[in-house]
């Protein structure tokens, strides 16, 4: 009997896997190849925030760098959260006006006007990148009147962020909490002292990130600890404060009705920016999961995700299931290595792209999205 023939090219094919790239090739080496090592390129030559973190990647120390850019385990999720966008294909429509999608960038964030759709996520030791820590991202997110979660775990106290906002900057506070009342008193009264209007509780946080390049140059985990965080502890925290308290880090269309249950005003999609648990859903893949088994929930409660956003299309892809707001966390981290001007350059970068992106793909409007502008079935050849 003959041997059944087997092209060895479609072997290759289906055992080859495309290389990861953390940040794209798009010309950022070529361009940059004769910078001295850890100088800074020129802010006005970066074009978009993958160059960011290239310049970033050259100019921090190892370990500085790698606090941020660390993921958990074999860092998937944190490559699937990068990757996962482009497994959803647009399908763009024609013959539309899109003479006006800038003026439908500005968006409310539970109640607050914004700019555009878009926030700063939480994110700690802002000093490992810029001497002057977390005062860049404040007063860049106040340039271009976007919302700046502070960190608890910020390299500036809660009163120093608050010394650089201005006067009606809108901010919110993020914060990890457990049954100690005592320390939850004290975090929600600094919180209203500072003018703070909403408190993120984060809580995909229940034990240590098991982050293995992080733990190579010291820089692991700041926050240890077992934690008990349930429902009960949420409603108990409630009658703690009058600020609105939003969950950050939910990840199933269970968790979220359960937030409808208990009064939540706002959840927050994300999975620790991949590196609390290696393996878990993209946000973007819960927002779809949400999108497709309770679309309700997106009217019921407002919704914010995060999670591998580096273009404008992402953040249209999220706001086209329902999403209210996008979080971005490492890109602008990134962008404080340039202080100020930094932020408020990645901010301006991203609001052209949403807009200029979004008219291309026939959308007259952002706060009107027809979902079925993107195909929802995943390209796996892409993946």
């Amino acid at each position: 009997m003959r041997a059944a023939f087997f092209p060895l090219y479609i072997l290759g094919g289906a055992l080859a896997t495309r290389p990861f790239l953390n940040e794209p090739d798009t010309g950022f080496d070529d361009v940059f190849a004769d910078l001295p090592a850890g100088e800074l390129p020129p802010l006005e030559k970066l074009v978009g925030l993958p160059d960011f973190d290239a310049a970033a990647r050259r100019h921090l120390a190892i370990q500085n760098y790698t606090y941020y850019r660390n993921g958990a385990a074999g860092e998937w999720s944190y490559r699937n959260n990068l990757e996962v966008f482009n497994r959803y294909r647009i399908k763009p429509r024609t013959m539309v006006d899109i003479t006006n999608i800038e003026s439908t960038l500005p968006t409310t964030i539970l109640g607050h006007n914004f700019s555009a759709p878009f926030f700063i996520s939480p994110c700690a030791r802002g000093g490992y990148g810029n001497i002057d820590g977390e005062k860049g991202l404040v007063e860049g997110a106040a340039a271009g009147d976007v919302l700046y979660m502070n960190a608890l775990l910020a390299s500036l106290t809660i009163e120093e962020i608050a010394a650089f906002k201005k006067d009606d900057q809108v901010t919110f506070q993020q914060v990890y909490l457990d049954s100690n009342d005592t320390a939850t008193k004290e975090l929600f009264r600094r919180a209203e002292q500072t003018n703070s209007k909403a408190i993120v509780f984060t809580v995909d946080s229940a034990a240590d990130g098991n982050r293995h390049r992080a733990a190579r140059w010291g820089v692991g985990s700041a926050d240890s600890a077992y934690t008990l965080i349930t429902w009960d502890l949420y409603d108990h925290l409630t009658t703690l404060t009058d600020l609105p308290i939003i969950l950050k880090g939910i990840q199933t269309v269970e968790d979220a009705q359960e937030a409808i249950k208990h009064g939540v005003p706002a959840i927050y999609l994300s999975n620790h920016g991949g590196r609390q648990i290696d393996g878990a859903r993209s946000p973007l893949e819960v927002a779809i999961d949400i999108h497709q088994q309770a679309p309700e929930i997106f009217s019921q409660l407002e919704v914010f995700a995060d999670g591998g956003v580096r273009y404008g299309f992402d953040v249209v892809k999220l706001l086209a299931l329902g999403v209210r707001a996008v979080g971005l966390g490492r890109p602008f981290m990134y962008a404080n290595v340039y202080g100020t001007d930094g932020v408020k350059r990645a901010i301006e970068l991203l609001k052209h792209e949403i807009a200029i992106d979004a008219a291309n793909a026939g959308i007259a409007d952002l706060k009107k999205i027809d979902p079925n502008i993107v195909d929802w079935t995943p390209n796996w050849a892409l993946a």
